[in-house]
């Protein structure tokens, strides 16, 4: 699966974004290493703190399938559900996938089919905190 694929399932996920508060829509797919994909997309809550972005809901659908290797992961939002910018992941976002996710994971923001930068989660979150740091 390349990443013209990827980015129309991505915006394929967003459809179903629930986004009242913020009225910004984000789509995610994530691409196991044994080729299944995860769908994800952010799901907006009154009290924000509970809200949840599209990568850790496709993220967290995996692993609760019992998936624990990926190796890309596909992100596109917008204000009203249309794509107008890179919708790059969130800081929580990146540390979640840090969990389980090495510095490689390929990580493509996109706004058109023919318009997708490609990033890794190590250039995106250099530097960080894994449970290596937590010792025995």
């Amino acid at each position: 699966m390349d990443k013209k694929d990827l980015f129309l399932l991505a915006r394929e996920a967003m459809q179903n974004s629930y986004a009242p508060y913020s009225n910004y829509n984000v789509g995610a797919v994530l691409l196991c290493k044994n080729g299944g994909i995860y769908k994800g997309c952010n799901v907006e809550n009154a009290s924000f703190s509970a809200t949840n972005c599209a990568e850790r809901t496709a993220l967290f659908s995996a692993i609760s399938n019992g998936e624990k290797e990926f190796s890309a992961i596909c992100v596109v939002g917008g204000k009203y559900g249309k794509i107008t910018e890179y919708a790059m992941p969130c800081g929580i976002c990146r540390q979640a996938l840090s969990e389980f996710c090495g510095a490689d994971l390929k990580v493509y923001v996109g706004i058109s089919e023919n318009d997708i930068r490609e990033y890794t989660l190590g250039e995106l979150l250099p530097f960080s905190f894994d449970k290596s740091k937590l010792g025995e």
